[in-house]
């Protein structure tokens, strides 16, 4: 096993971070506030900046349209270029518009429809003023009650109004499917699965790519038989990170089940798609409700660097030594020895010799900035949902 090569790799690592994680969020219940919590875009593009300061890992930061809309896009973007970091993937949101109630693209009316493909397009205008290259969309479209609506009609609608937003990209720019068993709506989702995401990329065309959210499963999902398939197919455009106790929980990535996070890590190693070129992004999506958020991304960060380090010392060789050989405990063996391996010594050098303090968490804290920005981000309205 080369060291080194494992240094390398880890070092290489690039994750992005989502915009509204540093904004308010919460339940259906309750949006809580905090100190220092970002009031507009810039604020949230500054906080992130802070998480790639202390784990050199967090280049990209991926806005959501049109929370994060500002007056001069060309501006936040260079912003976050003189923070460090640069703009990642934009996300749409045709979520809270009352036209949406029944359905954006998948809607029976076709002005609705109309609306929300016009939307898209505005959202591939701020890719190209922000340096963005890839437009991710996540449509809460579904039903309530059989009957409601038809099921076929929804798809073809969902397949026409895709081809249209597909359409106008450009050749070096991508979209980016994601799926969702089930939530806002409860009988049907338009696009509840991964095999849903996958025919309408295939239909699009080479551009079109499936993002897998961790949390959008029914439990008891093999996670990493999905991303084995889909790295096998080479539709696999990027994972959003969160972890789950029973649905779309949007914890911190290796929370709940950090085992599960190492396997699907180890699926990634195996395929060589921790390799930029093979064009998975990582993304968290998360929302901190009751946790610090800047720390809250840096513990995030963190967890996939050491699930990323431990795949990373499977001894693939004699794993598929065991495996061609049938030797059933032995193969797990070498698996469950990488998983059970301290790798925080090790992902703490490769900080040191990238110039970081060993330990991120402890470095933030130390470094005042969270008074600071509680101190001078008085007045003024929060960033929360739909903000």
């Amino acid at each position: 096993m080369d060291i080194d090569a494992v240094k390398d790799a880890l070092a290489a690592q690039a994750i992005e971070v989502p915009s509204w994680a540093y904004g308010n969020s919460g339940t259906r219940f309750k949006v809580f506030g905090s100190p220092g919590t970002p009031r507009d875009p810039f604020e949230k593009i500054a906080d992130a900046a802070q998480v790639n300061l202390f784990t050199g890992a967090a280049p990209r930061v991926s806005l959501h349209i049109p929370w994060d809309r500002v007056d001069d896009l060309a501006a936040l973007a260079q912003y976050a270029r003189d923070l460090g970091v640069e703009i990642g993937t934009i996300n749409s949101n045709v979520f809270q518009d009352d036209d949406y109630r029944l359905g954006s693209l998948t809607n029976a009316d076709a002005a609705i429809r109309a609306k929300a493909v016009a939307h898209h397009l505005e959202c591939l205008d701020v890719m190209r003023e922000t340096g963005s290259r890839d437009l991710k969309i996540w449509l809460p479209d579904g039903t309530n009650y059989p009957g409601q609506d038809s099921i076929r009609a929804r798809q073809d609608r969902l397949a026409d109004g895709l081809a249209e937003i597909y359409a106008a990209l450009r050749p070096d720019e991508r979209l980016l499917l994601e799926y969702k068993f089930f939530e806002p709506y409860f009988y049907t989702t338009d696009v509840p699965d991964w095999g849903t995401s996958l025919v309408h990329c295939l239909e699009l065309g080479d551009q079109a790519m499936v993002v897998l959210d961790t949390g959008h499963h029914a439990p008891g999902t093999n996670i990493e038989f999905i991303v084995a398939q889909l790295l096998r197919l080479d539709r696999l455009g990027a994972f959003d990170f969160n972890s789950r106790f029973y649905a779309d929980d949007d914890l911190i990535v290796g929370a709940a089940d950090p085992f599960q996070l190492f396997r699907i890590m180890h699926e990634i190693v195996q395929a060589g798609a921790l390799d930029p070129a093979v064009g998975v992004n990582f993304m968290l999506d998360q929302c901190h409700n009751i946790e610090d958020k800047i720390p809250g991304q840096i513990r995030s960060i963190m967890n996939v660097q050491e699930a990323t380090a431990k795949a990373l010392l499977v001894d693939a060789d004699a794993l598929a030594d065991a495996q061609v050989a049938g030797d059933v405990l032995g193969a797990n063996a070498i698996l469950m020895d990488a998983y059970a391996t301290d790798v925080r010594p090790l992902v703490a050098q490769v900080r040191e010799e990238k110039g970081l303090d060993p330990d991120p968490m402890r470095a933030y804290a130390a470094s005042g900035y969270a008074e600071r920005i509680a101190a001078e981000r008085v007045g003024g309205q929060q960033a929360s949902w739909g903000a």
